[in-house]
Formats: C-alpha cells, structure tokens, sequence
C-alpha cells in the first residue's frame, strides 16, 4: 500500500513468473478474470463481449427453424398404454350352466333353449367366460339401475387398472371418448367417468351409441381428430357393452343369438398426441380407415335393436349377416390394401386383376406382408372361420382370436383389446412390429386400425390373462 505521492492508498503487486511455467498474465483465461472484476466494479456487461453477434444470430435462427419445423409437422398419435377389465370369478359361466339358468328362469320354451344349446355348442366359447346371473332371475325385467351397476363395474375397473399402469393424474385428461352400443342414460355414461374421476371442469367429453361392435375404433378415430385439435395432452377412451342391457326374453329365433354371444367386457386406452410421451409410449398409429354400408338396406338391417311380438327388447341378427360383413370388410381392406402393403404385392393384386382370365377366382393379397399380428373381432367361429378362409390367414394369426372369444366371450367393441392383450401376455410383440385390428358390427360398419410398436413389449403386471396362472 503506497502511503505519499499521487499514488497513495493505491494497492501495488508484483509477479514473479518462474521459469518454465505458463505466462499467465498473457494467457486466454486472464481475460475472462478481468473481464470479470469489470463485471462486479461496473455491474454491466455486454453480449458483444462474449458471444460474438453472428453466432448469436444462427443460434435463432435455427431456434425459429426448429420451432416452425416442429409446429407445422403433424403430430403422431400415441397408444401409452391400454387395459382390459376381468370380472371376478363369481361371474363366470360355464355352457352348462347357461342352460341350466335359462331352463330355471322360465323365460324360453323348448326350441328357444334348444337353439340356444346348439349356438353355444358352436360358438366357439369357452367354459369360463363372465355373464350377470341376474338376468337369469325369474320375472326379471331389464332396468337402468342394473345397466348402469353393471357399466359402472366394467368401466371403472378397467380405467383404474390403465391409471395405475400409466401412473397419469385423472386431472391430467383432457378428452374423454366413451364408447357403448345399447345402454344411453342420462347423464350419460361419459359423465359417469367424469364424476367418478373428478375429471377436470374443461374436458372434451363424448359419449358413442348405438353403434355396435366397431365404435372401439370409431372411438379411436374421434380421439386422433381431437388430439389433432388439442394438441400435446392426453385421451381417455373407455369401450363396452353392457349385457344385461342386451338380453332378450323371448323365443324369436332371430334375437337369442346375441344372447348366447355377448359376455361382460371393457378396455380402457390412454392416447397422447405429446412427442415427449414417445420413449413411454408402446405404440404409434399408423392407419385408421373406416368403411360403412348403411346405404345398403340389407346392411342397414342385418343388426337392429326391436321389439317382438310380445314386446321383449333384444338384438336382431339377419340370415344375411355372413353376407354383408363378408361385402364390407372386402370394400375396408381394399382401401387399407394400398396403404399397408409392399409395392410388390400390389403390383401383383393390380396386374391380376387387368389380366386375369374369365371365370377365375380374384388374386386375395397377401396380407401376411403388411401385418405380424391380427386382432380381429371375436364374434363367433363361424365368422372368424369366414375371414381366415377369405383372408388365406394362417393359425398363428387367427391365435389371438379364437383365444380371446374362447376365453371371454364375444365382448363386443372392446374385443380386439382383449386380442392384443393376450399377445402381450405371450410376449409376441417387438419393436416394429404391426399389429391390425379389425372390427365391425351394425350399420353395417368395417373399421381397421394399424399399430406399430414402438420396443419391445414385455409381459405387462396387469393383464385379464397372467392372472389366470395365479
């Protein structure tokens, strides 16, 4: 410390430099120390000493590149992750057993539960799937407080058994899809999720009627427009059939079918349009194409809720059944056909057709190519048996199908879950693969959904079939 002089009360150093080392007080690092002692004697600092101008501007400008990138690119739509609900064991039903309680409920005379043995006979349905004995009861009429317990028990199991997988927040949803062909209350069954959930006050809510078997993936589609809209959130979409809402009491041949098919059944699906969910996520969808032909009368009439002669409700199922499905799902897959097959085989198809010879039968694509795995609508052997032959599919395909309907019953729109469910189970899907889901139901309608997995999917914690191993 300089004590006189015009330097006085100035601080003074010096600096011995041995040698061989560094000049530090010429070094690169040295003019960051003083640019930092500028900082705390002024309090100010300038971009300009310390990210040159240029750079600063290629840095936002690729931000903005990136940005407009990301905002005007179409979002892909995400399956996170899906459950399928399983009734408990008091439920279930063995074939036997079904006429044994028809035969008691005094509902049906001989030919009734005669045809009624028959089409269980041929179902292709197993001896545990799952059925509400209080539709058995003698003189039981069908009420909304049945129909509304029943949905209330599917619904919420299967959406409880999705959020403790996916560990998202109820308030996190901000669309709600709920699918269910026969039973409309009011309010509806969507507002049921809603207050049950405590959903937040501003969710996009639908409710899906009358539409049959094939509004899981209507349901589906709706979602994807949605998210579409809304982008970066998350959808909630929940399908059944409520079976003690769909039992018929009579003896017209045409409405007992459905009784002998239709067995208790939900799946609940998380969707997410938010790229981040991607790493979590199980599966992208890739295609959706929906096919209806209501135009047709015979379509229009091969399925319909009426009343008999003694005015019990229930399902009627044409003759013509076979038939129409067969029309519609040809006119669905030929529009899927383009967009899922190698240009190879539809070189192939379309070549055939220009070329074939009078009276042959058309060239069927090989649909082995553009899927590893189907998940079509277990509604019956018969129909399933149908669609194999027509399709050239072999067992491994069908697999998933015939175990579901086997198992669980024609459950309706929430069947193809179930399906892809099982082969979750068995650890058959990797990474890559596509997984087809087919439904279809009354209208007539055909929908198809194409799925790729995103990794390889491990056997899940929560699943209607690994509990049948506990």
């Amino acid at each position: 410390m300089e004590n006189s002089g015009p330097y006085a009360g100035s601080l003074s150093f010096s600096v011995r430099v041995r040698r061989g080392l560094p000049d530090f007080l010429n070094s690169v690092n040295l003019k960051y120390v003083r640019l930092g002692l500028e900082i705390s004697s002024s309090g100010k600092i300038s971009v300009h000493d310390v990210i040159p101008i240029g750079a600063l501007f290629i840095v936002g400008l690729l931000g903005l590149i990136i940005y407009i990138y990301l905002d005007l690119s179409p979002r892909s739509t995400y399956l996170v992750d899906f459950a399928c609900y399983r009734p408990p064991n008091e439920l279930k039903i063995s074939k036997d057993e079904f006429i044994e309680l028809a035969k008691k409920s005094g509902k049906f005379n001989g030919a009734a539960i005669e045809f009624q043995r028959r089409a269980l006979k041929n179902s292709g349905i197993g001896d545990e799937t799952y059925m509400p004995r209080v539709v058995f009861q003698p003189g039981h009429k069908i009420t909304l407080k049945d129909g509304r317990e029943e949905a209330a028990m599917v619904m919420f199991g299967a959406v409880d058994d999705l959020l403790a997988a996916t560990r998202i927040r109820p308030r996190d949803i901000r669309i709600l899809v709920v699918n269910c062909g026969i039973l409309n209350t009011t309010p509806s069954l969507s507002s049921m999720v809603i207050n049950h959930y405590k959903l937040r006050h501003d969710i996009h809510s639908f409710n899906l009627g009358g539409m049959g078997c094939a509004a899981g993936i209507i349901a589906i589609d709706l979602a994807k427009d949605l998210l579409k809209a809304y982008p970066g959130c998350y959808a909630l979409v929940v399908s059944t059939e409520v079976v003690s809402y769909t039992w018929y009491s009579g003896n017209d041949m045409d409405m007992l079918l459905p009784n002998c098919l239709f067995r208790i059944g939900a799946a609940a699906m998380l969707l997410s349009s938010c790229r981040s969910d991607r790493w979590r996520s199980k599966y992208e969808l890739k295609q959706l194409v929906r096919t209806h032909r209501g135009m047709d009368n015979r379509s229009f009439k091969s399925i319909q809720l009426r009343e008999d002669a003694e005015r019990n409700q229930g399902l009627s199922v044409s003759k013509d059944l076979v038939e129409v499905g067969g029309h519609a799902i040809k006119a669905n897959i030929t529009t899927l056909g383009p967009l899922v097959l190698p240009v190879s085989e539809q070189v192939h198809f379309f070549t055939n057709l220009l070329f074939k010879k009078r009276n042959s039968s058309p060239y069927i694509p090989n649909y082995k190519l553009a899927f590893e795995h189907a998940c079509i609508l277990a509604t019956s052997k018969k129909v399933l048996d149908e669609i194999q032959k027509n399709l050239e599919l072999t067992e491994e395909y069908m697999e998933a199908s015939r175990k579901t309907l086997e198992r669980f019953g024609n459950t309706s729109s929430s069947s193809v879950w179930y399906e892809l469910a099982y082969l979750e189970a068995n650890t058959r899907i990797k990474r890559g693969d596509r997984i087809w889901q087919l439904g279809f139901g009354s209208g007539f309608k055909c929908n198809s959904v194409v799925w790729k997995a995103l990794g390889n999917v491990g056997k899940p914690e929560r699943s209607p079939w690994i509990q049948d191993s506990n």
